[in-house]
């Protein structure tokens, strides 16, 4: 089973940083007071935007939890084709028959 991913850092101090990066703190300044890496603000920085539509090259926070979900879902859909086809197969097997179409499918 996948691990579900958690965010090392509460939403709220995430938020916080990128608050004071945005007031004219150095994000460097901001990485050795808070012991965090410089590219970990720039990319909390460039979510923000992102999810406030500031900036458009890239998916907000809702989209990429929605792109999640489908993907899971979409993995899961496959495995039931894969084992429906795989009853198919032994059924039709089982019976030497195949069995005719209905007509309202």
């Amino acid at each position: 089973m996948a691990r579900k991913h958690t965010h090392p850092y509460p939403a709220d101090f995430r938020q916080k940083v990128v608050e004071l990066a945005r007031s004219g703190r150095g994000i460097h300044d901001l990485a050795a007071e808070f012991k965090l890496a410089g590219q970990t603000i720039r990319n909390w920085i460039k979510q923000a935007d992102l999810n406030t539509g500031r900036r458009s090259d890239g998916l907000t926070t809702a989209e990429h939890e929605e792109l999640a979900k489908l993907r899971k879902e979409n993995r899961q859909l496959k495995i039931e084709r894969e084992i429906l086809g795989k009853a198919a197969a032994w059924f039709a097997r089982e019976t030497d028959s195949i069995p005719p179409r209905s007509s309202n499918s």
